[in-house]
């Protein structure tokens, strides 16, 4: 699978990249939302993980509805990995398309359940 992170925070978005790499994904890693934005239309990924807390001019909300606004990637899954945890973030993300939600410091195991449980749903998904 083609998987886009986009994390501002150096450390976190290595940690990311090397979770789900070493499980054979391909990753295209970022730092800010407008980049983020770009490679998603450039390249349509198969899940992005995106963090709220974004620098510059697009934070993870509105690359979501961005997302979700374009034909090319309105289907695409997207995981909120944020240090955000009240209910009006949460509730936020999900109104703006977010898939699922998880809390930093969230579970790997949980991160890549979650990852393995879309592959296998677009695998079975004709038009996927």
């Amino acid at each position: 699978m083609r998987i886009l992170i986009v994390e501002d925070s150096d450390s976190i978005r290595r940690m990311i990249e090397a979770l789900v790499s070493t499980r054979g994904h391909q990753v295209k890693a970022v730092s800010n939302g407008a980049k983020g934005l770009e490679e998603a239309f450039e390249s349509t990924p198969d899940v992005i993980l995106l963090d709220l807390n974004l620098p510059g001019s697009y934070d993870g909300f509105q690359v979501c509805e961005q997302v979700r606004a374009n034909p090319l990637t309105r289907s695409v899954p997207i995981l909120i990995i944020s240090a955000t945890s009240d209910d009006d973030a949460k509730q936020r993300a999900l109104a703006a398309g977010a898939t699922a939600y998880y809390t930093k410091p969230f579970s790997p195991m949980a991160l890549l359940k979650e990852i393995e449980s879309i592959r296998i749903k677009q695998r079975s998904t004709p038009d996927a």
